[in-house]
């Protein structure tokens, strides 16, 4: 069963709990929230991280978290991976380096890097030696474009898209500037064509493409927009790139671990994310990258005879050779792969929460957590806009609109809702008071993402009956403001301007 936009006929339809409940029945992942930390409605409310409540935590409510494309949930597995971690070090001391220990989860620190690697490469659709796990998102995009962008005097433009993420702008032109180039007229962006609507099209991609081809050195765009929750065409947009002679990099922040990717079969040349959102590694957790293994061999003859024999690079230690990493020697020679990108060694207690993490998408497919994911968001939507349409049959004015694209494969997990001006504040508020948690981008916008391996068609059916609810207690006390009847008291801001 699949959802889309509801129609007019959809209105007189009722969605119960008891279906929302039925399809958690039939839900062939449904096992894998136990592997999550929820947390409950007293531990959001309470100001300290210790309870004091004499219940259990099983008996508590918990909250309903739609939040894992800013923040992904704990697994319970994390917690045995750090405790090996600290145990290996502790006891082990610079042996844990090089030493396996079976009673142990993680494999010695010199080898962690590789084996998440090989870990992460199904889940962007590369082999493992496309694969790099290390640095953070915007220090992998700025190594990446130190080798990948080559301005010359006849090629120099990067382009962008317009409403891209500020650290994904800030790299850009830093590197840019870096070269000693104008930022303004080196920055081509692309923004809506029509100011109305908040994406891209795909046309309006290529389009662009097109006319700044013979000057464009660099491509740079998001696999899943962060504001809008908008699904790229990224084989199409690489492949329309490459018959220009353009090299494309992709942002998958918020496409890693949401959508299924085919990094390789797309002959994406490079690729960047972070593993906080639907990855589940924590706050600010480590990074990862692609390179097409076109981009990545190593030709050691040539370096012998006196050539480069690689892409050129910004390069460290931990990219060098394994066979020679530890002689000290003077010469870089990169590992052949993405792992030649590496500059330092890895922090290997970061690796810890990607390792438990990765240990649940194993037990799935990314084709199971899509479908999933795309019957989920289908659902929320199509609750979202009967919602709406009940409203505006009894003659009353819609009160937010979806700005995420409709079509599946036009999105991923994420809906982004606009709510009319001045609704904002009062239905974080009232959300909040449930245990809902969402997140928030002002003015007017906030954004919902039931993730597949942890939320449920009955949270969603709670979400949509309480979000409802904020957002008629929202309208009524701004006309009540406005007819001068009261005044909202005091606002909240949760923190969200500040989280991706």
């Amino acid at each position: 069963m699949l959802w889309g936009r509801a129609s007019k006929e959809a209105i007189g339809k009722e969605y119960t709990r008891e279906e929302a409940l039925q399809l958690d029945g039939s839900d062939t992942l449904r096992h894998l929230r136990s592997e999550f930390i929820i947390p409950t409605k007293d531990d959001l409310r309470r100001k300290t991280l210790s309870s004091q409540a004499t219940c259990t935590r099983a008996q508590e409510a918990l909250c309903i978290y739609l939040c894992g494309n800013s923040l992904g949930l704990q697994p319970h597995r994390t917690t045995h991976y750090i405790n090996d971690y600290m145990k290996a070090w502790a006891t082990k001391g610079v042996f844990g380096h090089f030493k396996a220990h079976p009673d142990s989860k993680i494999p010695p620190f010199v080898n962690i890097d590789d084996v998440a690697a090989q870990q992460m490469a199904p889940i962007v659709g590369a082999s493992a030696s496309e694969v790099a796990v290390m640095e953070t998102l915007s220090a992998n995009l700025h190594l990446m474009m130190a080798s990948f962008y080559r301005p010359t005097e006849e090629r120099y433009k990067i382009i962008l898209e317009g409403k891209a993420f500020p650290s994904d702008q800030y790299a850009v032109e830093s590197q840019i500037r870096h070269h000693g180039l104008d930022a303004a007229q080196a920055m081509v962006s692309i923004a809506p064509a029509d100011p109305t609507q908040a994406t891209v099209t795909t046309s309006q991609i290529l389009t662009a493409i097109d006319e700044h081809a013979s000057t464009t050195a660099l491509i740079l765009l998001p696999g899943v927009q962060y504001y809008t929750g908008q699904f790229f065409d990224i084989e199409i947009i690489t492949a329309h790139a490459h018959s220009h002679g353009i090299i494309i990099g992709w942002d998958l922040a918020h496409a890693v671990g949401n959508v299924e990717l085919l990094l390789h079969d797309w002959d994406v040349d490079f690729a960047v994310w972070c593993s906080y959102k639907y990855l589940n590694c924590g706050p600010g957790a480590i990074g990862g990258l692609f390179v097409h293994e076109n981009h990545s061999q190593v030709d050691k003859k040539a370096i012998e005879d006196g050539h480069e024999g690689y892409r050129p690079r910004l390069s460290g230690w931990w990219g060098g050779d394994k066979a020679t990493r530890f002689q000290m020697g003077g010469q870089f020679i990169p590992i052949p792969g993405a792992a030649g990108f590496q500059v330092g060694n890895p922090c290997a207690l970061a690796i810890c929460p990607l390792l438990a993490s990765l240990e649940i998408f194993a037990l799935a497919s990314m084709s199971a957590v899509r479908s999933k994911s795309i019957m989920l968001t289908g659902y929320l939507e199509e609750l979202l806009q009967r919602s709406n349409l009940r409203a505006t049959a009894d003659g009353m004015d819609e009160l937010y609109w979806i700005i995420t694209p409709s079509g599946i494969t036009e999105r991923g997990a994420q809906l982004s809702i606009r709510l009319r001006p001045g609704l904002l504040e009062g239905v974080l508020v009232e959300l909040e008071e449930q245990g809902i948690v969402v997140d928030e981008r002002k003015p007017d916008v906030i954004r919902v993402a039931p993730a597949p391996l942890y939320n449920t068609f009955s949270e969603v059916w709670d979400f949509v009956a309480i979000f409802e609810l904020a957002c008629t207690k929202a309208n009524n006390r701004k006309t009540s403001e406005s007819q001068g009847s009261g005044a909202l008291g005091g606002t909240e801001d949760n923190g969200w301007s500040l989280i991706k």
